[in-house]
């Protein structure tokens, strides 16, 4: 007897369709009217979508319109692109000319998260010509620059605000209009070379600004006022400032200060300090601190690599961070919930770290690129570089290191049924001509592009930026 699709009703055949991948799917909604009308269900394509990634939002979707189906298609299609990686079919490179000196900072100004949505990507790059440049990754082409001033030495962004922060070597911090590159504000320290941070919490917005001298000022944004100034580490350049992704933390430390232990602040209590109470903060029970990471999926888990006393090698320590409330204070807690020792030895200052849902972390040392659970266990290993690497981005869907080798390496998650959450290799981005070049230096990414800066061997760096198809 044959089979008669008209005797099925729309819902029973949607719940038949609910078994099929997004090909047969597409292939069934060619068979006949009623087959595509149940074949382009919303549910069935938002099913798909929630299976595929954890976070969807299809508002922000280039169609605008909430298809699930488009935004399935069009963020598969690009993570198959990412996946491959063929010059000219999956992305086109471009290089972004215009620095007369070394590029200290790269961050985006807007970009696209894994949301695809239909903005540019913008991204920004300071450098010691005393410029910041702005770049339409897409088309290649800049924006804007600043007035030369003196050389700069970082650079960060408030996407919340649009605004742009810069230090430089006369001490001077410095709040730059995202649309127009018009500066708006200054901001005079006593210290050369200061390590930026900017952020909001509870409908504020600041800066954290931490100094050659060791101390930590917290400025309004985008006026620059100070709010506070603390002395941290006497004589010792803060260079690490690090904001967990529930924005109640702030890690602050020195690598160049090897005896004395970093610090946590409860955030809050730096943005919307009292006059009465100092903020909130605890030194970590560690000292000579290489690298650290906050989890994403949770954020009250620090990780943090380190030397022993003995400097014989080097560990990696997972602490939890809470809050003690008593009567009449509150106090900071610390404790540690794992620890285990990395395979390379003595003070590696050169270690990247990043870290990936609640129990995945990565580190980069020399060439080398390993992937840890929590409990130290090896889940992949890698040494696709031939010159140690010197940048890492890390998201849910890919890994992308840069390296002295002048090339770029995309790698993707995996998950395994005996392995969990795994890595795999997938191609190399080249960077140029190595008679021109002495490789990549700093990177950034967003969801459809990567930009990498190349130092160049007659002072003025060059910036790739590689944007791909969707």
């Amino acid at each position: 007897m044959d089979f008669d699709s008209s005797n099925l009703s729309l819902d029973c055949l949607i719940y038949i369709f609910a078994f099929l991948d997004e090909d047969d799917l597409i292939r069934a909604s060619e068979v006949c009217k009623f087959w595509h009308e149940a074949a382009v269900t919303p549910w069935l394509w938002r099913q798909m979508c929630l299976q595929q990634w954890t976070f969807c939002n299809v508002a922000r979707s280039e169609s605008g319109k909430g298809s699930w189906r488009s935004y399935f298609l069009r963020r598969a299609r690009l993570e198959r692109r990412m996946e491959t990686g063929r010059s000219g079919a999956d992305y086109t490179c471009r290089s972004l000319r215009g620095h007369t000196g070394s590029v200290v900072g790269l961050v985006y100004l807007a970009g696209s998260d894994a949301d695809i949505s239909s903005s540019a990507s913008v991204v920004c790059s300071a450098s010691t010509d005393g410029t910041v440049r702005a770049w339409d990754i897409q088309q290649g082409t800049q924006l804007w620059a600043t007035p030369a001033q003196s050389a700069l030495c970082d650079i960060t962004v408030d996407t919340k605000l649009g605004t742009l922060f810069t230090s430089d070597t006369a001490g001077k911090i410095s709040a730059w209009e995202g649309l127009s590159g018009r500066e708006v504000a200054s901001f005079s320290t006593s210290s050369s070379g200061c390590k930026l941070l900017a952020y909001s919490v509870e409908n504020q917005s600041v800066l954290m600004a931490g100094t050659g001298g060791g101390a930590l000022h917290t400025l309004t944004s985008p006026s620059l006022t100070q709010l506070s100034r603390h002395m941290l580490f006497d004589t010792f350049k803060i260079n690490q400032l690090i904001l967990s992704p529930d924005r109640k933390w702030l890690f602050v430390g020195a690598q160049e200060c090897i005896d004395t232990s970093p610090k946590v602040f409860f955030s809050e209590s730096l943005s919307c300090p009292s006059e009465d109470e100092p903020p909130l903060r605890q030194s970590l029970p560690v000292s000579d601190c290489c690298a650290a990471a906050f989890l994403p999926a949770d954020p009250a888990r620090l990780v943090l690599i380190h030397n022993t006393e003995n400097r014989g090698y080097s560990t990696l320590s997972v602490f939890n961070i809470s809050m003690k409330k008593s009567k009449y204070q509150v106090d900071i807690l610390v404790q540690q919930v794992e620890t285990f020792q990395l395979e390379f030895g003595g003070r590696r200052p050169d270690v990247l770290l990043q870290t990936q849902g609640s129990d995945t972390l990565v580190v980069a040392v020399g060439n080398r690129l390993r992937v840890y659970t929590l409990k130290g266990v090896v889940l992949a290993s890698f040494e696709d570089h031939t010159q140690p690497i010197a940048a890492l981005c890390v998201d849910s869907f890919r890994v992308v290191t840069a390296s002295r080798d002048l090339s770029l390496r995309v790698l993707t998650w995996k998950k395994e049924k005996d392995k969990g959450r795994t890595l795999q290799s997938r191609f190399h981005l080249l960077g140029g001509s190595h008679t021109m070049s002495r490789g990549f230096t700093k990177m950034a990414c967003d969801y459809v592009s990567i930009v990498a800066s190349v130092q160049s061997v007659n002072g003025k760096d060059v910036l790739k930026a590689y944007s791909f198809n969707s």
